[in-house]
């Protein structure tokens, strides 16, 4: 890097003192960058004058403080400073390519080659600021016959294969493919990004040479079919959707009790026959088609039919009890507002309260690993479109009162 980033005022987590030019948004640039400003990264975050990030408009629902902002950019946004500028304008490219000269890392999700005719691509700033770790998040990469596509999260969990895997199966109601409940593709994108921007960062500091990273959603979802991959790959099984069952372990999924249903997630042989006992059912592990997982995968419609029966005698809280009080594995499906209240994320204090910078309350997820010397902060609430442009453009760039009225006659930054 060219000069030497002091600490972020508040800032006491592992990555305090490096700086991150964020020309991201939506939600996989925003999550890594968000990531790395919870340890202690300054992140600035640059955005259109007059637009900002596009998930700022993604509602209902919205914050109400006249700010216009949803709740869905509250949840990646935090620990960064909003600056306004229009990268179109040559006055504003130069704006960025001085505070890229100024930063550790750049994190981008522009179409490919969209930042190079404004010199802001990672040959232009790397020219500048060798050490520069730039990093392209994009649908499919930076090379391949779909490069130039745009990619968004529900294509991709289509694309990758994840949807043909979740779901309930062939012949039960409500069967057909579904994509997962949150962004994953995005969500995991943005933490390979975080992982990846590390591991150059230190190469960087040790050699003093930065590099490009190129992380593609597609890429990363087809990583994450993980096992599944491995059935068909060393296996020949072709995956397919199971409800809520497991395609290798058995019995792992939902059973039905006479009040609701709990989750049952028997992960060995022992464990099985553990719990067949606990339900009175001692005879289940004995039987030839149930004496291993080898067995039971196979047999697995039988033995739900055996063990079913049992389980629905029960009250979901005393089995659960009674499961818990033995060390075997279950629980319940959990609503939002459930889990949110439940003592064990209190414990946790994974919720954290907040102001943004006129005083409005936000409550955001904190980050789930705890650090036993240098923990993560929250010390920025997301901030308004724009908000931090003249104290970055004073601070950072050292541009006085003069330079930024001519920036504002010309309309790189908001009058």
């Amino acid at each position: 890097m060219v000069g030497h980033v002091t600490a972020e005022s508040g800032a006491t987590g592992p990555l305090a003192g490096i700086r991150v030019l964020d020309l991201s948004r939506v939600l996989a640039g925003p999550w890594a960058t968000q990531i790395l400003g919870d340890l202690g990264a300054e992140i600035i975050k640059v955005e259109q004058p007059g637009h900002g990030d596009d998930t700022r408009r993604w509602g209902p629902p919205f914050l109400q403080d006249g700010s216009g902002d949803a709740a869905y950019y509250l949840c990646a946004n935090r620990n960064k400073q909003s600056i306004a500028i229009d990268i179109a304008h040559p006055a504003g490219q130069a704006l960025i390519r001085e505070l890229a000269r100024h930063s550790d890392i750049v994190v981008e999700n522009f179409r490919v080659g969209g930042l190079a005719k404004y010199g802001l691509d990672y040959a232009s700033l790397s020219a500048q600021n060798p050490a520069l770790v730039y990093c392209s998040i994009t649908g499919f990469g930076q090379t391949g016959p779909y490069k130039d596509r745009g990619g968004y999260d529900f294509l991709i969990q289509g694309m990758s294969g994840l949807m043909s895997i979740t779901g309930r199966p062939d012949g039960e109601p409500g069967e057909g493919p579904l994509k997962v409940g949150i962004p994953l593709a995005d969500l995991f994108t943005g933490l390979y990004a975080t992982v990846s921007i590390l591991a150059a960062l230190g190469h960087a500091k040790a050699t003093g040479t930065g590099q490009h990273i190129d992380c593609a959603l597609l890429d990363t979802q087809v990583s994450l079919l993980a096992n599944q991959a491995s059935n068909y790959l060393n296996g020949g099984m072709i995956p397919r959707r199971l409800g809520n069952e497991h395609p290798n372990t058995v019995p792992y999924q939902d059973f039905a009790t006479a009040d609701g249903n709990i989750l049952v997630a028997l992960g060995n042989d022992r464990q099985f026959r553990a719990f067949c006992a606990l339900i009175g059912r001692e005879d289940l592990p004995d039987d030839p088609r149930f004496v291993d997982n080898a067995h039971r995968s196979p047999n697995r419609k039988a033995l739900q039919a055996e063990m079913g029966a049992a389980i629905a005698t029960w009250k979901s809280a005393e089995l659960l009890a009674a499961m818990d009080t033995a060390g075997l594995p279950g629980g319940r499906v959990n609503s939002i507002p459930d889990i949110l209240a439940d003592p064990q994320i209190a414990a946790r204090e994974l919720l954290h309260h907040m102001e943004r910078s006129d005083g409005t309350p936000v409550t955001v997820l904190g980050f789930p690993a705890r650090f036993s010397g240098t923990p993560p902060n929250y010390r920025r609430a997301p901030p308004r479109s724009g908000e931090d442009t003249l104290d970055v453009l004073a601070n950072v760039l050292r541009l006085g009162d003069e330079d930024i009225a001519a920036l504002r006659r010309q309309g790189v930054i908001p009058a």
